[in-house]
């Protein structure tokens, strides 16, 4: 399958003159993994490919545990992207939550999380692997905000569609192929197996593109708002990169994947989860932390870099829409 990678290699030739990219990330080829590495921070991130191609979203009506909002099914064209092998650790967070890690050239018009009130990980863990987690969808976008202005490639939270497409690896079932109910242990952290906390990431089975976690452990962020009708607007529009945008001040995004909370049917590739208001009900602010989830220690994400890269300005643009600023 073709994988385009438009963002050029003049544009990788002039970002690596300037010292603002590595040479192994100015190697990045379609269709290749590759790591994002940071100059002067201690952390990588492992890309992996995911190529384009086309599938049937959402779940038929006999599946079992099926929710209403995960159909009709659409069948979705999907772009080629790099997803991120696992979800981000709080390691691979830590840069851009405290300054102090961040060494120079620093990001310009970056805005860093707030002090948490009390350790949103409850203990569960912090260096050495395990995922970031208990931030807002806000606080997650803007961290891929400055990775774009640290790295000088574009970075967001996958679409729904997106996700969906690279969880199946090919699955038209209810798991990922190659996963049944009877063997999600082995590619899992979930209410069976958890002992009710996350876990480092990697430690279980990949799916078939070689991304880790994908089910379970924390659940992950998606660009688009949560909407019951999201299929009946995805239908108008069957391209992955479909976002269902915001159109209230509170509008709460979806997230996808379960948790390590989560029952075996909230782990089937089109299980959706809907952002509710109890996930920071104990957050004292008027109004609550736009960096925080006070009751959302379940929630982390993961990032892709789409081939297409937008402009500059284009960039700019998408994160000025996307963090209501």
């Amino acid at each position: 399958m073709t994988f385009r990678n438009t963002l050029g290699t003049l544009t990788f030739s002039i970002l690596t003159s300037l010292g603002l990219v590595s040479v192994a990330q100015a190697q990045a080829q379609e269709g290749k993994p590759y790591e994002q590495d940071f100059a002067g921070i201690p952390v990588k991130i492992s890309m992996v490919p995911i190529p384009a191609g086309e599938f049937l979203m959402g779940s038929p009506v006999a599946e079992a545990g099926r929710q209403a909002d995960e159909g009709p099914q659409v069948k979705v064209k999907v772009e080629p992207f790099w997803m991120s092998a696992t979800e981000i650790t709080h390691d691979q967070f830590f840069p851009f939550r405290f300054d102090e890690k961040d060494v120079k050239p620093k990001p310009d018009a970056i805005s860093r999380p707030t002090a948490q009130y009390i350790d949103l990980t409850w203990g569960m863990g912090k260096e050495g692997g395990f995922p970031a987690n208990s931030m807002q969808p806000y606080t997650a976008i803007m961290y891929c905000k400055w990775l774009w202005k640290k790295t000088g490639i574009f970075y967001r939270l996958p679409t729904e569609a997106e996700w969906e497409y690279a969880c199946r690896a090919g699955s038209k079932t209810a798991y990922p192929t190659g996963v049944q109910a009877a063997t999600l242990a082995q590619f899992a952290w979930y209410g069976s197996n958890s002992k009710d906390a996350y876990h480092k990431v990697g430690q279980k089975k990949p799916n078939a593109y070689g991304l880790y976690d994908m089910l379970g452990n924390v659940s992950e962020w998606t660009m688009d708002m949560y909407d019951a009708k999201y299929f009946e607007k995805l239908a108008a529009r069957p391209e992955s990169g479909f976002i269902i945008e915001r159109t209230a001040p509170r509008a709460y995004h979806t997230a996808r994947g379960g948790s390590f909370k989560s029952k075996a049917a909230e782990l089937r590739s089109a299980d959706r989860l809907a952002q509710v208001e109890d996930w920071n009900q104990r957050d004292p602010q008027v109004p609550r932390s736009k960096w925080w989830l006070t009751d959302g220690d379940f929630v982390g994400f993961r990032i892709v870099r789409p081939v297409k890269q937008p402009s500059p300005e284009e960039a700019e643009a998408f994160f000025k829409k996307m963090l209501g600023q």
